[in-house]
């Protein structure tokens, strides 16, 4: 190196550490400059080595050079040294107290040198006084601090099955910074069946850690059986202790399609309900291949069904469901027989049978079949059939089983015949009048849950049996009628019902033979055959004919004919057609009757009694009397209601001896009939006492007088002949009445009789015939008489009570 080029140097380092201020500029120029003095200097001699080991710690000592630099310590210091090297960072430190080299920080070999071996770091070191420069060299020794490292994690290879034993494959090698002997050196891989471990083949003299590790395979893979395997591969350094790195080598084995589908089962049993819903699943068809890929996607399909089950179900060709499209029918088929396939993608194909058995559900309701029906069934005949019918049921099991039952307040039965059949028999004698029609509900009722019914309805007529006779609706009728009818008067209606029906219904009336077979009842009454009305065929006379009995019956027209009684009374009632009869004084056209009565009478003194009859009765019959005319009125007096006539005042010598009265008897009718009576009085002399005295108190003995002698045969003449007639008119009645009772109360004289004979009248002022009484005595200068008296027979009597 030349002076100029020294002091130039020297100038450049003066003015480096003079102008730190100065711009980057002028500082690069300078490292350059020294740089290059640096190099010039280092082609001059021989470096000097020394050698440290990675990684010591910073301040470790490297080497003293002082012996090298041939200085002592005591003119180091002065001669300004210090370590100069390429880069920025300062590795080294020279410590000009000691002369010691020490490291500045942490040296990493693989990081300063990475491969490169041996790993040396140039340096120099500089005396400034006088410029100066000592070459040296670093070498970094390896240490074992880094394992070998495979750049990924894991390594998957994909090797088909089909591939033979002895095939290779090869996978990347490891990564190690350290050199030497602590490089990578050997693989090893983890135990197992298929592969081995051996590095590249490949030319002499090439370093373990350059070659590639292989894996050689050692039998044949089966997916099926293995479908992937995980080895380990370790990679070893040749430290002490060694290093190791691993990695992982997934070994995927490749599918080819040596395998078929094969279901999980090779025949499926599944029970559906028959009401299951459409698009519900009932099974799902399972079939694995052990293959992958599209070798081992499955498809299902069905296998040669009818076109029944296609209608029926519907297989997902993807996830094997079996879904219904329809509703079953246990009745229609209760056992479906379905082949299903399972195909792969590279065709091959596996099956299976799927049995679905459909389970009966109670959807059914019991029917029933009417076979036969009688209608109407006669009454009053027990156990006639009324239908025979069957009963069935689609459904099973005690869905299918069934029980028949009717109203339990019904007077029929249930009687099982064959299986399923059913007889509906009347139980006892029926009453077609009780109960005409009969509509029975027949229920059957299966066993299942819930249980389902069925009803059916059957109309039951029961005909008619002439079982009843008519009715009368009065065991007895009164009718009434008024006398003087008109012939062929409608009089009353019979009225008989019958409950049975049609012609034993029909009621036929007619009049039945009397008890007395002279009684001309058919030409007194008819009868309307059809509807019982009783009509009198001539005029009736109430005081003929009071009242009239008879039956009639009423006849039905069933077969045999069966009939009834009823009593008819028929009461004629009274008009007032009979004028009032005067029994007395008798007006037979004979010398007219005359009462005597003495002038010496007191007011009330009883002249005579007019008596008369009614052939009427009831108020028709009812009498009353007045005065109608009068010699000398105001002298005699008639009381109204018996007839009596009295005198009215004292009698005097100025009044006429003979007086004659008229009085009129009348009915209280409507319109009231009458007649009239003529009675003569006589006033005479010589009586003394008013009445007669009584036959037991004896008079004083007298010498008769001529005229009272007269007076008495006239009156015992006249008596005696009223005696007569009232006799034979009593006679006359007795004869009459007799005959009327032996023809039950009903006579029919050809002539006219007055009514006696049967008393419906109720009571008049004389009603029924009367026996007189007379009593004559003698007196001393005197002729009494005693009056008439009424006496009633006692036969009258008790028919008055009676009636």
């Amino acid at each position: 190196m030349g002076a100029g080029a020294t002091s130039g140097l020297l100038g450049d380092q003066k003015a480096v550490e003079a102008g730190e201020g100065k711009e980057r500029f002028q500082k690069q120029r300078q490292v350059l400059l020294f740089f290059v003095l640096l190099g010039i200097a280092q082609a001059g001699s021989e470096p000097r080595h020394y050698s440290v080991a990675e990684e010591m710690e910073s301040g470790s000592f490297v080497a003293n050079l002082l012996k090298d630099l041939g200085l002592e310590v005591d003119v180091l210091a002065p001669r300004g040294p210090r370590v100069v090297s390429k880069g920025k960072k300062v590795l080294l430190h020279f410590d000009r107290q000691t002369g010691d080299l020490l490291l500045n920080e942490k040296l990493d070999r693989e990081e300063l040198c990475g491969p490169t071996e041996p790993c040396v770091l140039p340096f120099q070191v500089l005396l400034e006084n006088p410029l100066e420069f000592f070459q040296a060299e670093l070498w970094i020794k390896d240490i074992n601090d880094h394992s070998p490292v495979f750049l990924d994690k894991e390594i998957i290879l994909k090797i088909s099955e089909s591939i033979i034993p002895g095939t290779a494959f090869l996978i990347e090698r490891a990564q190690d910074l350290d050199v030497g002997s602590n490089s990578l050196q050997s693989y090893t891989v983890s135990p197992n069946s298929y592969f081995h471990l051996k590095l590249q083949d490949s030319p002499d003299g090439i370093l373990p850690q350059l070659k590639y590790p292989e894996l050689v395979l050692d039998k044949t893979l089966d997916r099926e059986e293995q479908p992937e395997l995980s080895l380990t591969v370790t990679a070893l350094d040749g430290g002490s202790p060694p290093r190791s790195g691993t990695v992982q080598i997934h070994i995927l084995v490749l599918d080819i399609n040596d395998n078929a589908p094969e279901f999980t089962q090779s025949l499926y049993e599944v029970q559906v309900l028959e009401n299951s819903p459409v698009n519900s699943v009932i099974v799902t068809v399972s079939a694995s291949d052990l293959d992958t890929g599209n070798f081992g996607t499955i498809s299902y399909a069905f296998f040669h069904v009818s076109e029944e089950i296609r209608k029926t179900f519907q297989l997902n060709p993807i996830t094997g469901d079996i879904q219904l499209v329809k509703y079953l029918n246990f009745e229609a088929i209760n056992t479906y027989e379905v082949d299903v396939e399972a195909k792969d993608g590279g065709g091959l194909s596996g099956k299976s049978t799927v049995i679905i058995q459909v389970v009966d559900v109670n959807d059914n309701p019991p029917e029933l079949t009417l076979s036969s029906i009688t209608s109407p069934i006669p009454e009053n005949s027990p156990d006639t059939v009324a239908a025979v019918f069957s009963i069935s049921d689609l459904d099973s099991g005690d869905n299918g089983r069934m029980i028949c039952s009717i109203e339990n307040d019904l007077p029929f039965v249930l009687k099982s015949s064959v299986e399923n059949f059913y007889t509906l028999l009347s139980q006892g004698a029926l009453d077609r009048e009780s109960r005409a029609q009969y509509n029975i509900t027949i229920t059957v009722s299966d066993l299942g849950t819930p249980r389902l019914k069925t009803q059916h309805n059957i109309t039951v007529m029961v005909s008619d049996v002439n079982d009843n006779a008519p009715a009368f609706t009065q065991t007895s009728y009164t009718l009434f009628v008024r006398e003087n009818n008109s012939p062929a008067l409608h009089i009353g209606s019979v009225s008989a019902t019958d409950t049975d029906a049609g012609a034993n219904a029909q009621v036929t009336y007619s009049l039945l033979p009397p008890h007395d077979p002279h009684l001309p009842l058919a030409s007194l009454v008819s009868i309307n055959a059809d509807n019982g009305q009783l009509f009198a065929l001539r005029t009736l006379d109430y005081e003929a004919l009071q009242a009239l009995e008879f039956r009639v019956g009423a006849t039905d027209r069933g077969s045999p004919a069966l009939s009834s009684q009823a009593l008819v009374r028929v009461l004629v009632l009274d008009a007032n057609d009979n004028a009032p009869f005067v029994l007395y004084p008798l007006q037979n056209g004979s010398a007219p009757c005359t009462e005597l009565v003495p002038r010496a009478a007191e007011p009330g003194y009883l002249v005579s009694k007019v008596v008369a009859v009614d052939g009427d009765s009831g108020q028709n019959a009812w009498l009353s009397y007045q005065l109608l005319r009068a010699t000398e009125p105001g002298l005699f007096g008639v009381w109204a209601h018996n007839g009596e006539v009295r005198t009215a005042r004292l009698l005097s010598e100025r009044d006429a001896a003979k007086h004659r009265l008229v009085v009129l008897v009348k009915d209280n009718g409507e319109p009231p009939l009458s007649a009239s009576v003529t009675l003569h009085v006589l006033l005479v002399d010589g009586f003394s006492q008013p009445y007669l005295p009584l036959p037991e108190a004896a008079a004083d003995p007298a010498q008769a007088d001529p005229l009272t002698v007269y007076l008495v045969i006239a009156l015992a003449s006249v008596s005696s002949l009223f005696l007569f007639s009232v006799l034979a008119f009593i006679a006359v009645r007795l004869c009459r009445r007799g005959r009327a009772t032996s023809l039950s109360g009903c006579s029919v004289p050809e002539g006219h009789v007055p009514g006696h004979l049967v008393d419906v009248r109720g009571t008049g002022t004389l009603s029924h015939s009367y026996q007189y009484e007379v009593c004559l005595t003698g007196g001393s200068g005197t002729s009494e008489f005693k009056f008439l008296k009424p006496i009633l027979p006692n036969g009258l009597v008790q028919d008055t009570e009676q009636n």
